[in-house]
């Protein structure tokens, strides 16, 4: 098996889960705006990169606490962690609509990141501006794999309903594209294992010391042994 304990899903079918510490950007809108602005009404300073510089417009942002939920405006408490962006805007959406029954609401991840580390040549921490990013991206965006670098092997950390999993991958096997992990979820730890060559090059560096040691030594003890005989 090239994915370990776990079923797999069709790329086509993803959709990143919200978890604790996902920070979120929430716009009520409706063809009646007035309707709207309750719940838009607590602005914070947060400014997204693709807003025009000068317009002083403001991301509605909230922070999924670590049981799952949010403060949203007039609801009160939501439980949106553990749902995909569309399950949490449809719930949203429902709770909203004796408010306003035109509600739309547009929902973004702000703070999605991976890390990649290990094997590559360029490890590091990834700020990911899109819904989603594919292992293969996250790897290119480190420079790709190192000469050392073990593809058949890739460990993914991911912390799944409050519980941390470590999945292998292997991104040269054909099943690799249909796995749950062809795309990585918010905060994944990507690590890459060294292969067998950068492996015995790390163990034998140090023997190769100490028998230079003791070949030193034992020239110098040879040494005296000559001049004593002499």
């Amino acid at each position: 098996m090239d994915v370990d304990n776990h079923q797999t899903q069709t790329t086509t079918s993803y959709e990143p889960i919200l978890q604790p510490d996902d920070l979120l950007s929430i716009i009520v809108n409706s063809e009646r705006p007035e309707l709207a602005n309750d719940f838009n009404s607590r602005l914070v300073g947060f400014q997204s990169s693709d807003e025009s510089a000068g317009t002083g417009n403001r991301l509605q942002t909230y922070l999924i606490d670590k049981n799952g939920f949010i403060v949203f405006p007039v609801i009160g408490e939501i439980k949106i962690g553990g749902l995909t962006r569309p399950q949490a805007i449809n719930t949203l959406t429902e709770l909203i609509k004796p408010h306003i029954a035109d509600a739309t609401i547009n929902m973004r991840i702000l703070n999605f990141k991976v890390s990649v580390q290990g094997e590559v040549a360029r490890p590091g921490t990834h700020n990911i501006n899109s819904e989603r990013i594919t292992l293969l991206q996250a790897l290119s965006m480190s420079g790709d794999l190192t000469i050392y670098g073990r593809r058949d092997n890739i460990l993914i950390i991911r912390e799944k309903e409050g519980k941390i999993t470590s999945n292998r991958v292997n991104i040269t096997s054909p099943d690799f594209m249909s796995s749950e992990f062809y795309y990585l979820a918010p905060n994944d730890v990507v690590y890459v294992e060294p292969n067998k060559t950068k492996v015995n090059s790390s163990a034998v560096g140090p023997n190769i010391s100490v028998i230079l040691s003791a070949l030193s030594v034992l020239t110098s003890v040879v040494s005296v042994i000559v001049v004593i005989s002499r």
